[in-house]
């Protein structure tokens, strides 16, 4: 639900609220319902509200406890807000609303930084303290909700979308919007993933998963700024699960997934359901049919074949919606339709994103918004329950040492190598060595992980995850006011999983003791199904006027003035736009024409100087 934007002020100067207010404006789509802003001391608060929870103007944000001294503005829900509100009434504190937005203040208040290891939901927020002049930003544990930041010596802001913070305009004209290089070669090797604090901008940063951000004065007329870490996954055995059998493992993801699945049912509007025929959201479906969810809206999506390709898995979807008695809906998309609607996916990415899901989910998210306005969907459960194709092989013996679990994650995950990135770009944006080796590596290296598989699973969940399928579902959602939520995401579900011996998670093809569990939901034809994703054929065989519309991006004065990458190198792959595949089989002329589009699309420079 909603965006979330402000600005502290480091300078002693009053905060530019005109910004604050075209910076919430610049994310009307994510909070169609109402529009709010503060601004007291130092700090301005804005917002934009998508009504989910407390649908009256008392749940309004930014919202302000007089009593407490405490302001917040903030993105998200709780789903545990109830039980929260019951134990605080029972210390003393009094309500003024029904939201869980009035429950965040209360419980910052009772129970200081350590309140968000109480929440159970997603959420990214900026709590003020008048009194105390402390400005406190966090992030939910699996980064489900967005923060990104920018700052200087001045001033720094804060907002639920990057492309907000370019809105609000700058008087001291600061925020640097060059390319970073050590980004952009995450961007080219790392699958389009860019790991936090990073953005594709050197003046633009993201609060990573799982922190918390305080600002603070410093006692000397100014402010710091800490961040810390308040939660991370253990993938390691637990003596107490040693005794397990597998039926014991598949016992405890179901049921931990049907609380997960309840939990996300806590609205005040109807919740529906995205239905691709996976096992996944299919068991959700399932899942939410035992809760007594009769009726439920499912929506499925599909487009039309092209070169070969088919576009559509209605076949399974069906099935699903069949065996469960559901209002469905089947959104078929001409290819017409679908390439106007590519500005409007990558007007609503807050980063660049290479996913082909990405103009599937804006085009599903637009009709399904016409419905509902929450749907739980099944992203997350490839990364943790091991769906993927690289994670059988980083159980074999050469994945086992440290070095070895690198190479097997590089040649099934990383589109290319240092010399690949060099090949492409010009010299002004290559970054020194190898970054995103490197960051594999540390990442690898770190305690709680003691196999390949669990070093994997590990990265995929915490960084991967988040900055793909996770930002993708949020990016395309809210782009019409749409609140999605990903039960395979549960945090409690999440530690479950992350403890499961990773023979049983890679068993039957990948996701195995999730697979046997559903079994006793959904009809095993779902199940042993080839595995799938939203198919969109005219983006995997680029023809025609998607083909034009690259060339013309990456041929236009704006793209040639950059100069981010060799000429020779994109006259090479327009020259033969199908024949270069990622080991993920992405295309790479689309990869590099995406990030050249969102920069146009969204009037960056970008320039290295």
């Amino acid at each position: 639900m909603c965006g979330a934007t402000g600005e502290v002020r480091l300078d002693g100067q009053t905060p530019d609220i005109a910004a604050v207010s075209a910076m919430a404006q610049a994310m009307a789509p994510r909070g169609p319902d109402a529009a709010g802003a503060w601004s007291q001391g130092r700090v301005a608060l804005g917002h934009r509200r998508l009504k989910i929870i407390d649908l009256s103007a008392a749940g309004g944000q930014p919202m302000v406890d007089a009593e407490l001294g405490l302001a917040i503005a903030w993105n998200g829900c709780i789903y545990n807000y109830k039980q929260l509100r019951r134990e605080l009434s029972e210390h003393g504190y009094r309500f003024f609303s029904h939201s869980d937005t009035e429950v965040l203040l209360k419980a910052y208040h009772h129970w200081g930084d350590r309140f968000v290891e109480r929440l159970q939901g997603m959420f990214a927020f900026a709590i003020v303290e008048r009194d105390g002049d402390r400005v406190l930003l966090g992030r939910d544990r699996l980064g489900i909700k967005p923060l990104y930041l920018t700052e200087n010596s001045k001033r720094i802001r804060f907002a639920s979308a990057l492309p907000a913070l370019l809105a609000g305009g700058d008087r001291d004209n600061s925020i640097d919007t060059r390319i970073d290089p050590v980004a952009l070669h995450h961007y080219l090797s790392f699958h389009s993933v860019v790991p936090p604090p990073h953005t594709i901008l050197r003046g633009v940063t993201k609060v990573p998963p799982a922190s918390l951000v305080a600002i603070e004065p410093d006692g000397n007329g100014g402010a710091k700024k800490t961040t810390k870490t308040y939660w991370a996954p253990d993938f390691t055995r637990r003596s107490d699960r040693a005794d397990w059998s597998e039926r014991d493992w598949e016992d405890a993801v179901l049921e931990s997934l049907r609380i997960a699945v309840d939990r996300r049912l806590v609205a005040d509007v109807p919740v529906g359901c995205l239905l691709s025929g996976g096992v996944d959201s299919s068991l959700i479906v399932g899942l939410l049919s035992e809760a007594g969810q009769h009726g439920l809206n499912t929506f499925s999506i599909g487009f039309e074949s092209v070169g070969g390709v088919k576009g559509d898995e209605f076949r399974y979807s069906d099935v699903i919606a069949k065996r469960f008695d559901t209002d469905h809906h089947q959104i078929r998309i001409d290819t017409a339709r679908m390439l106007p609607a590519l500005d409007g996916a990558i007007g609503a990415m807050s980063e660049p994103m290479v996913s082909h899901d990405c103009v599937a989910f804006y085009l599903l998210s637009q009709e399904v918004a016409k419905h509902v306005k929450v749907v739980q969907s099944g992203q997350g459960a490839d990364e943790v329950f091991a769906g993927y194709h690289w994670y059988p092989p980083m159980g074999e013996p050469e994945a086992a040492p440290l070095q070895g679990s690198v190479d097997s994650y590089r040649k099934a995950f990383f589109d290319r190598d240092p010399s690949g990135v060099a090949s492409l770009v010009t010299p002004a944006f290559l970054a020194e060595g190898d970054p995103s080796g490197e960051f594999v590596t540390r990442h690898f290296a770190r305690e709680g992980a003691e196999t390949g598989i669990d070093r994997a699973l590990r990265l995929d969940t915490t960084v991967m995850l988040v900055d793909d399928p996770v930002k993708r579902v949020d990016n395309m959602t809210m782009a019409w006011g749409l609140e999605g939520r990903v039960p395979f995401l549960d945090h409690e579900l999440v530690e479950l999983a992350a403890s499961c011996p990773p023979e049983l998670k890679v068993a039957h093809g990948g996701k195995g003791v999730l697979k046997q569990a559903a079994r006793r939901v959904i009809p095993a034809e779902v199940i042993d199904r080839p595995k799938g994703y939203f198919p969109v054929p005219a983006l995997t065989h680029l023809e025609g006027p998607y083909l034009d519309l690259i060339r013309d991006a990456l041929y236009a004065p704006a793209a040639k003035e950059r100069g981010l990458f060799r000429p020779e190198a994109v006259d090479r792959l327009l020259a033969d736009p199908n024949g270069r595949l990622t080991p993920l089989r992405g295309n790479e002329l689309w990869q590099i024409a995406l990030l050249e589009l969102w920069l146009q699309k969204h009037g960056i420079n970008g320039a290295a100087a």
